[in-house]
């Protein structure tokens, strides 16, 4: 008997704790849904921020690439093409004549030139541009090292620190 009514209290308190009322359940969506919505803001601009970043990171690879193959193209003594345009323009310029500098604050005059957001080439002005490309070219024996920086332009002037991409590359006198 006495098992009997053991049985039958644990029974009925099991009974009366089974299951989850709807007013619970409605309680815990609303807590999840104001948790969630609160978390969409810092995802949607983290999303937005990413794509940014990463399209302006290509373009400046593209831009920097473009002007690496401009410089190849010349002959290893060209020393007046101007390299400023597109295409390159026979005399004008330094051609492949060493010079210029890496650091986008600081460009050389000859061996800079601005591209617009659209990706139209603006020359030697800045005027319109969003990125800046300078490069720096030197020889040693019958070698020269092309290096060419691009850069973003900050709405100051400036250039960012990132997007940058420098390329290298070696151009040989050897016949």
């Amino acid at each position: 008997m006495m098992a009997v009514r053991i049985r039958r209290q644990s029974l009925r308190s099991r009974s009366q704790q089974a299951g989850v009322t709807m007013l619970e359940v409605l309680i815990a969506t609303v807590i999840l849904t104001v948790v969630a919505t609160g978390l969409l803001g810092p995802f949607a601009i983290s999303i937005g921020l990413n794509k940014s970043q990463g399209e302006l990171a290509t373009r400046t690879t593209e831009y920097c690439q473009d002007k690496m193959e401009q410089l190849l193209a010349l002959n290893y003594i060209d020393t007046t093409s101007d390299t400023t345009q597109f295409p390159t323009a026979s005399t004008g310029g330094t051609g492949l004549s060493d010079g210029g500098g890496i650091n986008p604050n600081s460009p050389v005059a000859n061996y800079v030139d601005y591209v617009a957001s659209d990706g139209t080439l603006q020359g030697a002005s800045a005027a319109g541009a969003f990125y800046k490309r300078v490069w720096q070219i030197s020889t040693a024996g019958n070698l020269k090292t092309i290096t060419v920086v691009t850069a973003t332009i900050t709405n100051g002037g400036g250039t960012d620190v990132t997007p940058q991409t420098k390329v290298v590359s070696f151009l040989s006198n050897m016949q």
